[in-house]
């Protein structure tokens, strides 16, 4: 029942927002809220919104552009297609700073020093969002997301558009997002899987909630920073997890073990069968996919659709074939050595790429000596 309460002031309170006199005066506090990370897929890498609070006129309501409605009919495709839409939403900081709590993850906030006609403007930009056809936008992971919704609306207010990424100059996107998947190995396994050639390029982007916290606090306006230093507002409590052996990289080298150590047809059929799937898979989404982040994902190389064809080849006993096929595989697995050696998911594809190499190895020198 609480939690249909709180629903239901989600929805209402927008129109209250409308139905007050203007909150925007000398005193109003404007502030960027950041959430911490968590370890479910849609909180892996934090949340960013907006808050507008005017003490006197008791008006404290949070702008979050993260809504997303799991009923869209079709969610998971459009989701993978990448034309999932989301939503800007208006509803009472005390909403917000509840549903966080819940999922223990910490809130911070950084008041923006804006004068009062800087102010007004964004309070006016953000109000626009909710209720014109400005609220909903098609979801991006890198280029358009709740952070940098959020950059764009408060920079369209400020001259020189000051919030600017000066982080990751060397780095590239898949580098930076590395570290926020590591304690998820099965999860980092698979986005990076699917993550294509982009995710390699510079991360000239900020679009990462905790990046943007950081570059705050050191961005400048007007001779004079332009947001306070983070404060506080809820600390999560830490909750220490134990290793865990089946989600690790020690579990990959085991399954890979399991069944590439036999040694045997039928074992080695099952092995690429299953990888020659997922690239199949991969190739399938880069068509269908809007996403730039999974375009030309050369992880293919590895999980090769042509593992499909060596498959039925053994399993048909077609000795010529199987050994050409093989040799062929191995070039291309040669080709992903040399291009992604330098990446930052190499490791973590190494059991894969090993065993795999191992198989064809074996399937080419034995049928080329009969």
């Amino acid at each position: 029942m609480k939690k249909l309460r709180y629903f239901l002031l989600l929805i209402l309170f927008p129109f209250a927002v409308f139905s007050q006199s203007n909150p925007i005066t000398e005193e109003t506090q404007i502030s960027i809220l950041t959430v911490d990370v968590a370890q479910e897929s849609h909180t892996l890498y934090g949340h960013t919104a907006i808050r507008i609070k005017n003490e006197a006129q008791q008006f404290d309501y949070v702008w979050n552009y993260g809504m997303f409605d799991f009923n869209t009919p079709h969610f998971i495709l459009k989701f993978i297609k990448g034309d999932l839409q989301y939503f800007a939403e208006a509803y009472p900081f005390q909403i917000f700073e509840y549903s966080y709590q819940q999922e223990n993850r910490t809130i911070y906030e950084q008041t923006l020093h804006l004068s009062l006609e800087e102010k007004q403007q964004l309070f006016d930009k953000l109000s626009r969002s909710i209720f014109t056809e400005e609220k909903f936008y098609t979801y991006k992971f890198i280029d358009r997301n709740c952070t940098t919704k959020v950059i764009d609306a408060v920079n369209s207010v400020l001259e020189g558009q000051p919030i600017r990424n000066t982080l990751h100059a060397e780095e590239s996107y898949r580098s930076v997002l590395y570290p926020y998947q590591k304690d998820q190995f099965w999860m980092n396994l698979g986005i990076n899987a699917i993550f294509g050639k982009r995710t390699d390029e510079p991360a000239q982007v900020l679009f990462l909630p905790l990046d943007l916290m950081q570059v705050l606090t050191s961005t400048m306006y007007k001779g004079k920073p332009l947001a306070s230093a983070p404060v506080t507002l809820f600390q999560a409590t830490t909750v220490e997890k134990p290793f865990n052996f089946f989600n690790s990289i020690y579990a990959l080298i085991a399954l890979v073990a399991l069944f590439v150590l036999p040694n045997k047809k039928a074992t080695t059929i099952v092995y690429i069968s299953i990888l020659g799937s997922i690239g199949l898979f991969f190739a399938v989404v880069g068509f269908y996919s809007l996403h730039r982040e999974v375009l030309w994902n050369y992880n293919m190389l590895l999980f090769n659709p042509l593992l499909l064809v060596l498959a039925y080849m053994l399993a048909k006993q077609q000795t010529a074939r199987v050994r050409k096929f093989s040799g062929l595989i191995l070039l291309l697995l040669g080709a992903y050595v040399i291009y992604g050696f330098n990446k930052a998911h190499f490791v973590m594809m190494s059991p894969l790429l090993i065993g795999t190499a191992i198989v064809l190895f074996r399937l080419y020198r034995k049928r080329g000596a009969k």
